[in-house]
């Protein structure tokens, strides 16, 4: 067993963590008022990986979710005191070796503008709106309904 590598952000109202783990399987995340514990099976040859952390704030567990990618798993962590910063996501300052931050997403939301609030308010509203992971099979690779060929299917362009 080994843990996943992991990147996380913070938000004003909520934490991201990224598990990358490709082709996972039987994901667990389970939420705790302090603590948060990962665990799938995950590649092709089915690596049990599980990471266990003591936040470093209290959380509001109920409204915390993931969703499963055939690339990875995102959490969405929703804190129990929104607008306080989160300096680390652990309560301990060990460096862990399997988690970073994501640079690529971290934002100096203290001085926010009101048009990024509305971006984010936008995207907390799509993961509030998810489902559990049963409710995300079609959008996991599950059964297609209409095999008809759409206008958005076209080919794109090569990235030059």
């Amino acid at each position: 067993m080994q843990p996943a590598t992991a990147k996380w952000y913070d938000r004003r109202d909520s934490v991201f963590i990224e598990f990358c783990v490709a082709d996972s399987k039987d994901v667990k995340a389970i939420f705790e008022k302090t603590k948060f514990v990962f665990s799938c099976l995950g590649g092709t040859d089915s690596v049990k990986h599980e990471n266990e952390m003591d936040l470093f704030e209290a959380i509001d567990a109920n409204e915390s979710k993931h969703k499963r990618t055939d690339r990875s798993v995102l959490v969405y962590i929703r804190k129990a005191q929104p607008g306080k910063p989160w300096p680390r996501l652990t309560k301990e300052k060990a460096k862990l070796s399997w988690l970073s931050v994501d640079f690529n997403n971290w934002r100096d939301w203290e001085d926010d503008s009101d048009e990024e609030i509305g971006n984010f308010d936008q995207f907390s509203n799509i993961m509030n709106n998810m489902g559990g992971e049963d409710d995300l099979a079609e959008l996991d690779g599950g059964p297609e309904e209409d095999d008809s060929a759409d206008s958005d299917d076209e080919k794109m362009p090569d990235l030059e």
